[in-house]
């Protein structure tokens, strides 16, 4: 029996990861949808080969170019922010959330709405409206999956655990490419310096978030949401190797650790397969190869996004959606070059201080969650012109 599914995000890393695991067993999947950006090339060929229903570009204006791409092929077109929604829209048993940003948020709840298995590998869904995006798949008796790597690994170390037992929730960071830069070098790092990462090959916005450590900070915040712990209990862990993803440690002193390889294929291919472990093309880890695996404690001088991400979840409400928007539209800065690498942190930081609010204490639903993230993009861009003039 086939298993319809859809793709947000298929052009970007987690996307074709996806994309690679289920072009190996074509006959096991019917695929619904394919969403991209940019990438029309990419989007046309995948949705051809794998025979989509639709394959959608978030560019309205390159409707007419994946139209041509897709020329000749039963691939239907679409384009725009409505079309990815109504791609959520139509029924799958299970979807993969990849978009980057905020993006994601809409097309994730319609795929819920529909009782599909939402795989969530867009991190900001949970961060900026974690109790909708949870009381939405529990009204819809529908089932969410983390995919991020960590949340993976502590999802696989609960199993047949009981969440009382647990004392603390350990994520790995490998640091990204200025882990063991000099503090004082980090003002002049370029974009390119920081579009490297030494062991995952990840798109650029997500390799720039690893050096900045903002992708940790969304990830603490996607714990609390996605695992109900309180924000004590979250801690994050340096670890260069990137082979332990997350630990779980118990009340008996305990700590149960999640190990394999930095291949994302693992976690998505977790998702796809759950609650049945299948083979999978990934590396086999020789731990006597590998003869050691360091950890050490972070900086939150050097990586000051994770005490952001502590004071977001200490306020609670929209602050998510304001401190996700924030970084996004810093990030955008930094790639344009209106921003050295540590004002973007200093950017979110005045944003968060300077919101509103009532912005932050208004009701958590989707309409409000993209009003908090229009203002403050917003408010971000006059803080980068601010500082750029």
């Amino acid at each position: 029996m086939t298993r319809r599914v859809s793709i947000f995000g298929a052009t970007g890393s987690i996307g074709q990861n996806t994309i690679d695991l289920i072009a190996r067993d074509p006959e096991a999947y019917d695929v619904v949808a394919l969403t991209g950006a940019s990438n029309i090339e990419v989007l046309a060929h995948d949705a051809i080969r794998l025979n989509a229903d639709v394959a959608v570009t978030a560019d309205e204006a390159r409707l007419d170019d994946l139209r041509a791409a897709l020329s000749g092929s039963s691939v239907e077109a679409a384009a725009g922010q409505a079309a990815l929604t109504e791609a959520g829209c139509r029924p799958a048993d299970w979807v993969m959330s990849a978009i980057v940003g905020a993006a994601g948020l809409a097309p994730g709840i319609c795929a819920l709405q529909q009782g599909a298995t939402l795989a969530l590998a867009n991190k900001e869904s949970l961060v900026c409206a974690g109790g909708l995006i949870l009381q939405t798949a529990k009204d819809h008796n529908a089932r969410l999956l983390p995919v991020d790597s960590e949340h993976s690994a502590v999802f696989q170390a609960l199993v047949g655990e009981d969440m009382d037992a647990v004392e603390r929730i350990i994520i790995t960071a490998s640091g990204g490419a200025f882990r063991d830069w000099p503090m004082e070098k980090l003002a002049g790092a370029t974009l390119a310096e920081a579009s490297s990462h030494p062991n995952w090959d990840m798109g650029q916005r997500i390799t720039i978030d690893s050096a900045s450590m903002f992708n940790k900070a969304l990830e603490l915040i996607e714990t609390r949401e996605y695992f109900g712990v309180s924000p004590d209990q979250i801690e994050v862990l340096v670890h260069p190797e990137s082979m332990i993803h997350a630990m779980v440690g118990f009340k008996d002193g305990a700590l149960m650790a999640h190990v394999g390889p930095p291949d994302m294929r693992h976690a998505i291919g977790y998702a796809m397969h759950w609650p049945a472990r299948k083979s999978l093309p990934v590396e086999r880890l020789d731990l006597a190869q590998i003869g050691a695996l360091t950890f050490r404690a972070p900086d939150d001088v050097r990586w000051p996004a994770l005490r952001l991400a502590r004071e977001v979840m200490e306020r609670g409400g929209l602050s998510g959606a304001v401190f996700n928007a924030a970084k996004e539209t810093a990030l955008d800065g930094f790639i344009a070059g209106h921003l050295s690498f540590p004002g973007m942190a200093e950017v979110v930081d005045q944003v968060l201080t300077d919101t509103d609010p009532s912005h932050i204490d208004a009701p958590m639903t989707l309409d409000n969650v993209m009003a908090a993230d229009h203002i403050t993009r917003n408010a971000a861009r006059s803080a980068i012109q601010q500082r750029a003039g």
